[in-house]
C-alpha cells in the first residue's frame, strides 16, 4: 500500500467538500461528508492521487483509455 507523506496530505483537500483528506488503505477518504451525506472516497494509483469528483472519474477513465490505444499504435476511440 502506497502511504501518502504527511506533508501532503497536509494541504491536499477534497474537491468536493474542501475538507482534508485522510488515507485509508488505498484510499483518501474527505473528512467531512458532502451534501449526499456520503464522505468522497478517492483512489490512489502508483502513488498517485485521483482527485477527482465521481461524476468525472468516468469521463476521464473513458478519455484516457481511447488515449493509451491511440498511443499503443491502436485504432483511435470514436
Amino acid at each position: 500500500m502506497p502511504k501518502i507523506s504527511p506533508e501532503l496530505l497536509s494541504v491536499l483537500r477534497c474537491p468536493v467538500t474542501g475538507s482534508p483528506l485522510v488515507q485509508e488503505g488505498e484510499e483518501l477518504v474527505a473528512a467531512v461528508a458532502a451534501a449526499s451525506g456520503v464522505k468522497p472516497r478517492y483512489a490512489i494509483v502508483d502513488g498517485i492521487p485521483l482527485l477527482l469528483p465521481p461524476e468525472l472519474l468516468a469521463a476521464a477513465n473513458a478519455a484516457g483509455s481511447g488515449q493509451r490505444d491511440s498511443a499503443a499504435g491502436g485504432p483511435p476511440a470514436v
